[in-house]
């Protein structure tokens, strides 16, 4: 903990502030942290358990993903309510972790729109993925239905999932186009030049005409 708070940088708190977090170390500089610590599954525990962002951050790089239980994978996505907490909990945690699926599925039912963004993280990397057993034209019922009024980082879980099915399913791709034309989600979105737009329309056209 003392060497995180000698980490710590007005700039780049400043920054992630911006985008929701509470923190102020550098990525970079965590990493290297984290690549010195090597695997620690209990520090990683104990970190998580302070409470503190940039700990956190720093367990999920240290910890064993699947030496994880079910049970404590859940409690730590309800406790995880920064925006990037949250993001590599599950996609450098939970993603590997045997529980995976059925964590999926619950969570994607989730009255917790945080917690059933992190389901339908899960749905998008089965849709690109493994596919195989997902009832596409279902999901798309889904977003068709929710998407526009879903809160921010759900909305923009379901916009993720619906680019990626009209992206890896050429079958799907017309309809997918049509939801995000019909919804206008992330239309507006900023853009920095040279990169790709996340309005799903935009985002599946570009990335299918890079596949080509």
């Amino acid at each position: 903990m003392a060497e995180l708070a000698a980490l710590e940088d007005p700039k780049a708190r400043a920054v992630n502030e911006r985008h929701g977090d509470d923190h102020g170390v550098n990525l970079g500089r965590l990493r290297a942290l984290a690549k010195r610590l090597k695997t620690q599954q209990d520090l990683a525990c104990e970190l998580w358990d302070t409470d503190d962002t940039a700990a956190r951050l720093l367990a999920l790089l240290v910890c064993r993903p699947k030496a994880f239980e079910r049970d404590r994978l859940d409690a730590m996505v309800r406790e995880a309510r920064t925006p990037k907490v949250h993001d590599w909990l599950v996609n450098h945690v939970v993603k590997k972790n045997p529980h995976a699926e059925e964590l999926r599925v619950a969570w994607s039912a989730d009255p917790d729109p945080v917690v059933a963004s992190a389901g339908w993280a899960l749905t998008t990397e089965r849709v690109a993925r493994k596919p195989e057993g997902l009832d596409l034209p279902g999901l798309l019922d889904v977003i068709e239905a929710d998407m526009k009024d879903a809160p921010d980082r759900l909305q923009w879980a379901m916009n993720h999932c619906l680019a990626r099915i009209g992206i890896d399913h050429p079958e799907h791709r017309t309809r997918a186009i049509a939801i995000g034309e019909r919804l206008e989600v992330l239309k507006d979105y900023p853009t920095s030049p040279g990169c790709t737009s996340p309005f799903a329309p935009v985002w599946i056209t570009e990335m299918v005409r890079r596949q080509r």
